[in-house]
């Protein structure tokens, strides 16, 4: 094997390999062997997050002054990749915690949201869902009905109903985004954060769905909520879409976890087909040696490490306190979601039945992450974006780009000479 002269950029650095390691002795521990159970119950992950909050693994993007370990996207990235692996419905237990209400608490909200919140969350004693889809509100949020109406005693009161709450069943409180009194289409779009407990929030129903079964969607109806100030988290302006842009930027958090889930999840899924491959034997030798099924393996390790040099760049981007890129982000999760489709598709082919069947963790993989293409914006959704980009004229960090517009009075060509 030729010696390794230069240095990984993405190289992870002692304490985070020590995350890594912990994060992967817990999932395989812990989390791993009631995965199953809890697929089939469609109960939530609640000893796995105990056991995550026994090992310190719920406060590592919480800040320190909240007892969190006041890391960023990097490390979020790492132990959200180690959990998926063993099970996604408790990775998404991580995700909330990770990148969900909690760092938008830290970054936006008022120091007694921060104070009621923060320590709670990363002791692993309250989870916070998030309210944004709507029926007629998905990718395009910004037609939500959630609203706010003044109220004559001091406040407002919050009206709405939100459809894909994950968690929010057994979430100790909910970030809303819901639009001011006076706003229209993305002007006014703000949010706020109150306990699921709270007079006038009902959990209407749980969904069904193909995958996640431990960790899958509520509705959530507001009722005439009372909501004060303390319970802002960053309000709408009906003049503008400041408050909006805002919240949309944070998404970026969400969509490279998202993307972390994916990684983690199609590297055990490319590890157990790989380790079938070897175990198994026809005529003597191991399928492993057969060179159509090298291919195969082959192909799968090409689309999982592609995707995951994507994440590492947009999470290392976002530096200490700072956000990942939109540019990055979409493309790493546009990739992750492509590579866990095709890995874990092509794992339970290589074992034939047995991956079809229940009774193996890959069927269970597969359609967990089917999920995961559809959340956090579409695939669709983010092409639309960076074609959009490209088409303006940005570009990535890459330096191989060059940005240009094109129109009419431009020779597309000019870059190419």
């Amino acid at each position: 094997m030729a010696e390794i002269r230069g240095a990984d950029p993405y190289a992870e650095r002692d304490d985070q390999r020590e995350l890594r390691r912990l994060a992967r002795d817990i999932a395989r521990a812990e989390i791993a062997p009631r995965a199953a159970a809890h697929d089939e119950s469609g109960d939530p992950p609640l000893e796995a997050a105990a056991a995550l909050a026994a090992a310190d693994l719920l406060r590592v993007t919480i800040g320190e002054a909240w007892g969190g370990l006041g890391y960023g996207d990097v490390e979020a990235s790492i132990v959200l990749e180690e959990v998926a692996r063993a099970d996604v419905s408790s990775a998404i237990w991580c995700q909330l915690t990770f990148n969900g209400p909690p760092r938008g608490i830290e970054h936006l909200g008022p120091p007694p949201m921060r104070d009621r919140w923060l320590p709670a969350v990363a002791a692993g004693d309250a989870l916070i869902s998030i309210g944004i889809t709507e029926p007629d509100a998905g990718s395009a949020v910004q037609h939500m009905r959630t609203h706010l109406r003044d109220d004559p005693g001091g406040g407002w009161r919050l009206n709405g109903y939100k459809n894909y709450s994950t968690l929010g069943h057994v979430a100790n409180g909910v970030l809303v985004w819901c639009r001011w009194p006076g706003g229209e289409g993305a002007r006014g779009i703000g949010a706020v954060v109150i306990e699921t407990d709270r007079p006038g929030v009902t959990v209407t129903g749980v969904h069904r769905s193909m995958g996640v079964h431990a960790a899958t969607e509520a509705e959530l109806a507001f009722d005439d909520v009372h909501i004060s100030a303390e319970d802002v988290l960053i309000a709408g302006d009906p003049s503008n879409t400041d408050a909006f842009k805002v919240l949309l930027a944070h998404l970026n958090h969400e969509r490279c976890g998202n993307a972390s889930m994916c990684v983690g999840a199609a590297s055990g899924a490319l590890e157990y087909a790989t380790a079938y491959l070897n175990d198994r034997r026809l005529d003597g030798r191991p399928l492993a040696s057969l060179q159509g099924l090298q291919w195969k393996l082959a192909e799968m390790a090409l689309a999982l490490d592609g995707a995951r040099l994507l994440l590492r760049r947009a999470v290392h981007l976002a530096g200490a306190g700072g956000t990942p890129p939109a540019l990055e982000t979409a493309m790493a999760k546009v990739a992750a979601n492509r590579a866990a489709k095709t890995v874990c598709d092509e794992a339970i082919q290589l074992l034939g039945g047995y991956g079809y069947s229940r009774e193996y963790p890959l069927e269970r993989a597969y359609r967990d992450i089917r999920g995961l293409c559809i959340g956090a914006g579409t695939i669709e959704a983010q092409l639309n974006y960076i074609g959009g980009s490209i088409v303006k004229g940005n570009v990535t960090t890459s330096p191989g780009w060059i940005g240009t517009r094109v129109g009419p009075d431009r020779d597309p060509g000019a870059t190419l000479r």
